[in-house]
């Protein structure tokens, strides 16, 4: 992405944050990634423990999302889910074909039924670990089925769906290789799997004003932002899960917000708190406060707001059928490439 946005619009009327697709430049360097490798499976049960290998608290998480959609209004704090529930559509639409039947893992509120249309898809299954989401959804012509599950541990037999979407969820499941798994074996021959997920650039601002904040303070700092997973190691995932035609790539979502205590008010809002086992309970007011105006000093926008970041990793897979096109036998070529850069050459020199 270029250093200029995109695109802007208003959100939720006066003092509501401004969405910008694009990247803004910044202390990028300032604070080590936290990207992890998901390659490792963790035994039965894990997810809801702590350690290691399972490190976040899916209680929590559910407790989170579903205190979020309970609110006065749920749809307030949407606007990032929206967007990007929009921009997984469009690629459902790129598909030239019409889909029986699909599956949201972790669907939230319905914030990609919402965007499609029941000629693209005739029915709709919604699965979420948070039963007040699903019981808020918003409405979609799609004639849809809620299903309280963990993303997980599908509860759907094995080739029953023709698609399989997920949009902003993945990123707080504990084993992303067994998920990617289970959305592998549900899916049809010659399905397709279109997810995004958060990457580890996601929230770079408020992670370094935080530490700083932290270690000017306390003398140490915690971790305040989720550990995210590689994009390097997305298409070994997807791959290793099964799924061939891989297509994996990357955006980034610029919000912004009048200041660090908004941002944070709206994390909270869109159900996105931090669930981490080694997460720290309780910030100090003075940290949080150094926090906000190291924020301000460093990331600030000429007006006074200051920009939150999201990186958004987009996937798309498929399951392997028959009738898929293969990729030729390796040296059953007939031209070189030699032969190509000569005939560039005879092009080049007849415009001459």
């Amino acid at each position: 992405m270029g250093a200029a946005a995109v695109g802007a619009r208003a959100l939720g009327g006066a003092g509501r944050p401004v969405l910008r697709a694009g990247w803004a430049g910044g202390c990028r360097r300032l604070w080590a990634r936290t990207g992890r490798a998901a390659a490792a499976s963790p035994p039965a049960g894990a997810s809801s423990g702590s350690g290691a290998l399972s490190p976040f608290d899916r209680r929590l998480k559910r407790k989170q999302k579903n205190w979020a959609a309970q609110q006065a209004e749920p749809a307030k704090c949407d606007y990032l889910r929206e967007e990007v529930g929009g921009r997984i559509a469009d690629r459902v639409f790129d598909i030239t074909r019409t889909f029986p039947l699909a599956l949201d893992v972790g669907s939230g509120r319905g914030y990609i039924a919402q965007h499609l249309t029941k000629e693209t898809v005739e029915k709709f299954i919604q699965v979420d670990i948070a039963e007040n989401a699903l019981k808020n959804a918003t409405e979609s012509e799609i004639p849809t089925v809620s299903v309280v599950a963990d993303e997980e541990f599908l509860p759907f037999k094995e080739d029953t769906f023709n698609l399989v979407v997920s949009s902003l969820s993945l990123h707080w499941v504990n084993d992303l290789p067994r998920a990617f798994r289970e959305i592998h074996q549900v899916l049809k021959p010659d399905g397709v799997f279109i997810g995004a997920m958060f990457g580890g650039d996601t929230l770079y601002e408020l992670r370094c004003s935080l530490q700083l904040a932290e270690l000017e303070r306390e003398g140490g700092f915690s971790p305040h932002v989720s550990p995210f997973t590689a994009v390097s190691d997305l298409g070994h995932l997807l791959s290793g899960a099964g799924f061939n035609t891989l297509t994996v790539d990357t955006d980034e979502i610029q919000v912004n917000y009048p200041g660090l205590f908004e941002v944070m008010e709206d994390l909270q809002g869109m159900g996105e708190s931090n669930c981490s086992w080694n997460r720290k309970p309780l910030l100090h007011r003075e940290t949080m406060l150094a926090a906000a105006a190291i924020y301000r000093e460093m990331y600030g926008n000429s007006d006074g707001s200051v920009p939150a970041t999201f990186q958004i990793y987009y996937m798309i897979g498929w399951k392997f059928h028959e009738s898929q096109a293969k990729p030729a036998q390796r040296g059953s070529a007939t031209v070189s490439f030699g032969d190509l850069g000569k005939v560039h050459g005879l092009l080049s020199k007849g415009k001459k």
